[in-house]
């Protein structure tokens, strides 16, 4: 059951980033934020009682449930925030990837808590990281005739690779605190659900300090952030419930292949070129990161 949570997960996952793509395009990484993380939350506080009730947050357990979620909150906020900027800025089926390689902060962080690092896992972090290297270095090839110049347009190459990888960092240590203490002390809704009250309230908060718009959407982007919302709180709570039944390791790898979703949805929808050697990045990634769940 968990093997499949997770993998339903990344589905959910690949899909919502799909999405944000054109609403970070049309309205801009903040307000896409600010939207998605309020809808994702008023429909979650709907289905609450039917996905369990409200666990500790509101039984007298004290702090300690609610601190544990506003802390995963909060790096959920600044990694899906560094997340969409990479999408409004870069290539989907670059920075995607990318991002998706957190498992191997979370794998190292595991181990450093007590999980045992096996030679194969080993393994896979370096091919892992070779694949991170292959990616942002590959972004043209020889003899390419519309050749970005690091030199002469700095800020044109890479464009972002590294709110991607950014984002990863973020979301290698949410996902080690999720498996570690959030969902066990909070358990899976509940946790989803304090996740998206502190990133609603923090991304206002943001937005308000550095004066960006909070202008409420046209009705013609509000099918794309709904989308977003729903796909990605339901990836939450399927991760969430996933670490129920599985190791959180095995179900943070399965759920980060939400990058090969997302690569083949940009292939499909969005017409982007990749050059041969990120290709061979890409795949890396993605064999390190099975190769880590084992």
């Amino acid at each position: 059951m968990g093997i499949l949570l997770g993998l339903v997960t990344a589905l959910c996952w690949g899909s919502a980033d799909l999405f944000a793509r054109f609403a970070t395009r049309r309205i801009g990484t903040f307000r896409t934020m600010l939207y998605m993380q309020a809808c994702g939350f008023c429909l979650l506080t709907l289905v609450m009682r039917r996905l369990g009730g409200w666990g500790h947050l509101f039984d007298g357990s004290g702090w300690q449930p609610w601190a544990w979620g506003i802390l995963a909150g909060v790096l959920n906020t600044s990694s899906t925030l560094a997340l969409y900027r990479s999408f409004e800025i870069g290539k989907m089926s670059i920075v995607a990837p990318l991002s998706a390689s957190y498992p191997v902060l979370t794998m190292l962080l595991s181990a450093l808590t007590g999980e045992r690092l096996t030679a194969l896992r080993l393994f896979g972090l370096v091919l892992t990281i070779v694949g991170v290297i292959f990616v942002a270095r590959g972004e043209h090839e020889p003899g390419e005739t519309n050749r970005v110049d690091g030199m002469t347009q700095p800020a044109k190459k890479g464009l972002g690779m590294g709110w991607a990888l950014f984002s990863a960092l973020g979301f290698g240590i949410m996902f080690w605190l999720l498996g570690l203490r959030v969902v066990p002390l909070l358990g899976s809704a509940p946790s989803v659900w304090v996740i998206r009250l502190t990133s609603v309230a923090v991304t206002a908060l943001v937005m308000l300090v550095a004066r960006q718009s909070r202008a409420l959407p046209q009705r013609r982007d509000m099918p794309l952030l709904f989308g977003v919302g729903l796909l990605d709180t339901s990836a939450y709570v399927f991760n969430n419930y996933g670490m129920l039944h599985e190791q959180t390791s095995v179900v943070s790898v399965l759920a980060s292949l939400y990058g090969a979703v997302t690569v083949a949805l940009a292939a499909l929808f969005l017409r982007e070129k990749v050059t041969a050697s990120q290709w061979l990045g890409i795949v890396a990634i993605f064999i390190g990161i099975i190769l880590i769940s084992r």
